[in-house]
């Protein structure tokens, strides 16, 4: 028996390696978007929890709230996404000139 490690990597086929990368890979985004998914459910606890206490508190869960919706519109639903461009844009014109 020897100390030093067999690298199995290299013992299989160019197909198989690009296989195994892909699987690790496929792994480590589940457990990226895992994480991901936890911590919006926090926030959104949050949000549901805690009222705003100022008027660019409510913008930002206003803001949130948009993108989610921005999210899930069709590609073909320019005309929502021009209004939540805009009220966004509103928000942050406003908030500047606090």
């Amino acid at each position: 028996m020897t100390d030093t490690p067999v690298e199995l990597d290299s013992r299989r086929g160019l197909a198989a390696q690009k296989a195994t990368d892909l699987r690790r890979s496929l792994a480590e985004v589940e457990s990226n978007a895992a994480a991901l998914r936890e911590r919006q459910q926090e926030l959104e606890e949050q949000l549901l929890t805690a009222p705003a206490a100022t008027w660019p508190e409510a913008a930002a869960k206003a803001r949130y709230v948009l993108n989610l919706y921005a999210a899930s519109l069709s590609v073909q639903d320019a005309r929502h996404r021009d209004l939540i461009a805009i009220v966004l844009d509103d928000f942050t014109r406003l908030a500047a000139n606090d």
